[in-house]
């Protein structure tokens, strides 16, 4: 399939122009997932996985547009998730933001708060 991608060179900085380039980038995201897709070679794309014993700690981390995201796990009996630990990278960030509005009016909160773009619900995890 071909993904349609307009490849809008824009000056604008209006939200209509911000809207148009994330279409684009999310086409262009299809684009590449279709191409990668098509490129794979043939054969299984799965493996049964081995029996994980009680007690085993396990961390994954994965970019994030916002930064590294961590998941910690600990296994529980017959291969059960004992624990889990979802980090966001906001999360670190939100105190930052307590004292970034020291000091300003209530109407400001909402500018500052969303210049630093913060994650509600990766705070959340």
């Amino acid at each position: 399939m071909r993904w349609p991608c307009a490849r809008r060179r824009t000056t604008d900085g209006d939200v209509a122009a911000r809207v148009a380039v994330r279409f684009d980038e999310t086409l262009e995201s299809l684009r590449l997932t279709d191409a990668i897709l098509r490129a794979l070679p043939e054969g299984e794309i799965s493996s049964p996985l081995p029996e994980i014993p009680d007690s085993r700690l396990a961390l994954g981390c994965a970019e994030g547009w916002r930064g590294p995201v961590t998941i910690a796990l600990e296994s529980g009996a017959n291969g059960s998730i004992r624990r889990c630990h979802p980090h966001d990278p906001s999360w670190q960030n939100w105190p930052v933001l307590e004292h970034a509005v020291i000091g300003n009016i209530v109407p400001d909160f909402p500018l500052i708060n969303k210049s630093f773009n913060l994650s509600y619900s990766g705070h959340d995890l």
